[in-house]
């Protein structure tokens, strides 16, 4: 076994062969489950790669929404996450019950909802969309007169000024990007005079107002990649510096807030990757119904983008 690897590391490793598994990490992962995943990246990449790979084991390391996404593309294999009880309290705060009385108040209205949430609320959309396509979706839905888009009221304060629609929300947020202040990322601005600042939609409008660039996870990857600036202050969950900074490494990456962490996104081990491949658990499958109606609204999305 090579030095730097440990013997937790090459357990799991060995163990992923024996269960024909691939392990998928969200961005937002602590280092240690970044380091042995086959895949990283944001919820809807890393569900579009479960549903393409030909493992018969997904093992999700994320929150449970993710996890019932990549089972609502991959119900053919066993998706397993190491921690079910890791959450997503955006995904929380819809029902599948409140968006059914929301649309009942708005009968013609179109309904898209953001990827984080439930499958049940999935099962209730017209169209899902994440935040790198939700400004184009809503812009699809042009001869819509009304439309409906959940949860996340801040993504779609962001989607409403980029499209110049007007559209009926929901009181939902992250409670981890609302933690971004504008005095964090002027306080950074100070001390990074020559930095680029790129935050995430689901940032306050004040925060996101500061902005270079407001991108998805995925995005930003990708943005500090191909940018020929140095240094970036990075407005979203701190767990994504590692990515960056392992990605780019003459690059400077500075967090806009220290606060901004998922604890649930947190709560993901190497041991509970162990665990999970040992005893294939905690499965995670989205009911036949459910999973056909929600399909069809990510489907929809996947149409236009």
């Amino acid at each position: 076994m090579p030095k730097n690897i440990s013997v937790l590391e090459g357990r799991i490793k060995e163990l992923k062969k024996q269960r024909d598994a691939v392990i998928l990490a969200h961005n937002y992962q602590l280092p240690e489950v970044q380091e042995v995943a086959d895949y990283r990246g944001d919820s809807l990449e890393l569900s579009r790669i479960a549903a393409k790979t030909e493992a018969k084991v997904i093992v999700f390391c994320g929150v449970y929404f993710m996890a019932e996404t990549a089972s609502i593309l991959s119900p053919d294999k066993k998706v397993i996450m190491p921690d079910a009880n890791a959450g997503c309290p955006m995904a929380n705060m819809l029902s599948a019950g409140d968006l059914r009385k929301l649309k009942k108040e708005h009968p013609d209205a179109a309904v898209v909802g953001y990827v984080n949430s439930s499958a049940e609320v999935k099962a209730e959309l017209d169209y899902c969309c994440t935040s790198t396509n939700a400004v184009a979706v809503v812009n699809y839905l042009k001869n819509k007169k009304e439309i409906i888009f959940v949860p996340d009221k801040y993504l779609a304060d962001f989607v409403a000024k980029r499209t110049g629609r007007t559209l009926v929300t929901w009181n939902g947020f992250c409670p981890s990007h609302i933690k971004i202040l504008p005095e964090d990322v002027k306080r950074e601005r100070k001390f990074h005079p020559f930095a680029k600042v790129i935050v995430h939609p689901e940032c306050l409008p004040s925060v996101v107002a500061m902005a270079d660039a407001v991108l998805s996870t995925s995005q930003m990857a990708k943005f500090a990649r191909e940018t020929e600036a140095k240094e970036m202050i990075v407005g979203t969950e701190v767990g994504l510096i590692y990515r960056l900074k392992k990605d780019n490494p003459g690059k400077e990456f500075y967090p806009a807030s220290e606060r901004a962490i998922c604890p649930n996104m947190k709560r993901t081990t190497q041991e509970k990757i162990l665990w999970s491949l040992e005893e294939l658990k905690e499965e995670v499958k989205v009911p036949g119904d459910i999973r056909k109606r929600a399909k069809k609204a990510i489907d929809r999305m996947l149409e236009i983008v």
